[in-house]
């Protein structure tokens, strides 16, 4: 017996006793298929539970309740013209009806689960390092706990403090790193200094760079969006854009998905405009939290990309104040807005926010009309900022009526096309070339590799194509458990 063959043997074993099924992708984009048993299981557990039930419950069709939710419908919200200024129908799937309020759990679950299924990682000895600039360390703490794995967090010391909190509520071993979101490689340093230390007792599942980060969101996301534009167009309505900030480039396999079903699909990355990474080569610091950068991830397809997009930090954090502060919402409302929307938007968290933005932005500079559709996410909702809104208000004061108006008009509906770039070839390739210095020079990537990544034509394809292979793995895996028996 092989190494790898006596841990999977082990992590069977530990599984078995703790009652840990593991669901396949197929089950992730459609609940249905679940089975009736774990199903009814489900409705005796709260939404967060830490119940390795609720590996279930990673799905975009949650019922939008707290406990007890079966499954239903994709859990979206579409934003009318009165609030984006623009014809074309933007609709946005929402994040916060995942366990931990985020999708970062489906994200964290191919890595994990990839390597559990393998024998590339043991439960009983290692633990899971998650190096994250937020939701993907909770999303990782999280799956690890369910799975019976002890975890790691290293996320920058200025992220949001709810953060911190929820981590130690689930045990994580926590380092914060020096500044804020944009500071990834102080990430990466004390991943390296962790590894140097602890050696195989840590395994490092990095999302930047893990092909299960995006694979989830290509066979789940993608799946979800299609099935919402499905249920929804009319006759000449066009699935047009995808509009997504980068981060670690994992929600944005949800564009290879998308592009193979609808061909003439406009794609797009958004990043802070005061880190510039993609647009400019540029760098700096921004309050935008949940979209990491000063480098390309390794698993970013930019061959896919179609526009790149700044968005500017402080607008940004003036809408959020928009969308949450009484003043806001009234004028909200007075402006016609439908009041059950505007009382929905602490659905959407401050990236969410910066999706919003750029999808706008896309809309207006392609000239869209009612009959395009564009899709991007809620990664999660005002649950994870209050703290946020608070220093808000202690560093400006009371959010008024009158600022109410001026964000609404000038920030909101005064959204324009600046720092917006619709990509050539040559600026594609640009992009990419980036990759070479986190990843060849620091992070031991090779230049072959790098070199796949964009001249053969068959290299994202095939790491897309490993789904239904991992669902064969799963499926044997529980087999060998046992343990479905008891739900059938």
């Amino acid at each position: 017996m092989t190494k790898s063959e006596k841990i999977l043997e082990n992590t069977i074993k530990q599984c078995r006793e703790q009652e840990i099924i593991l669901p396949t992708y197929r089950q992730m984009a459609n609940p249905r298929l679940i089975p009736d048993g774990i199903q009814q299981k489900l409705k005796k557990i709260g939404l967060w539970d830490l119940n390795p039930l609720n590996l279930f419950r990673i799905t975009w069709k949650n019922e939008p309740v707290k406990f007890g939710g079966g499954f239903g419908s994709v859990n979206f919200l579409e934003l009318p013209p009165e609030l984006t200024g623009v014809s074309a129908r933007i609709i946005i799937l929402l994040g916060k009806y995942f366990p931990t309020g985020a999708h970062k759990v489906g994200a964290t679950f191919g890595p994990l689960v990839e390597k559990l299924i393998t024998g590339k990682f043991d439960p009983g000895s290692q633990k899971a390092l998650w190096p994250s600039t937020g939701n993907y360390c909770r999303g990782g703490a999280y799956d690890s706990y369910l799975l019976g794995c002890k975890s790691i967090a290293v996320l920058p010391e200025e992220m949001s403090r709810e953060r911190f909190e929820w981590l130690e509520k689930v045990g994580s071993e926590i380092f914060a790193t020096p500044g804020c979101e944009s500071n990834v490689k102080e990430i990466y340093d004390k991943v390296k200094a962790l590894k140097r230390e602890r050696g195989d007792s840590i395994v490092v599942l990095n999302q930047f760079e893990e092909i299960g980060n995006p694979l989830w969101h290509f066979a789940v996301t993608g799946k979800a969006m299609a099935e919402v534009f499905d249920g929804m167009k009319g006759n000449g309505d066009k699935f047009s854009g995808l509009f997504l900030t980068q981060g670690s480039a994992g929600t944005l396999g949800a564009g290879d998905y998308l592009r193979q079903k609808f061909p003439l699909i406009k794609i797009g990355a958004g990043e802070a405009l005061q880190c510039p990474t993609l647009l400019y080569n540029g760098f700096g610091g921004h309050r935008i939290e949940g979209i990491g950068d000063k480098h390309v991830p390794w698993i970013h397809n930019l061959k896919n990309m179609d526009i790149v997009a700044g968005i500017d930090d402080e607008p940004n954090i003036r809408i959020m104040r928009l969308f949450n502060e009484p003043a806001g919402r009234a004028l909200l409302k007075a402006r016609g807005i439908d009041g059950g929307l505007v009382d929905k938007l602490d659905d959407l968290g401050i990236s969410s926010i910066a999706n919003i933005m750029g999808a706008i932005k896309m809309a207006k500079y392609f000239e869209w009309d009612a009959s395009h559709f564009i899709f991007t996410v809620a990664t999660d909702s005002m649950e994870m900022y209050q703290s946020r809104l608070a220093e808000e208000r202690q560093r400006h004061g009371e959010y008024t009526p009158a600022e109410a108006g001026i964000d609404y008009e000038g920030r909101l509906l005064g959204i324009s096309t600046e720092a917006l770039l619709e990509l050539s070839y040559r600026d594609k390739k640009r992009m990419h070339n980036l990759k070479y210095f986190t990843w060849v020079e620091q992070q031991g990537k090779t230049v072959e590799e790098l070199n796949a990544q964009w001249y053969d034509e068959n290299y994202w394809i095939d790491r897309y194509s490993q789904v239904d292979q991992w669902d064969a793995r799963i499926d044997e895996f529980n087999e060998r458990t046992g343990l479905l028996k008891k739900y059938s």
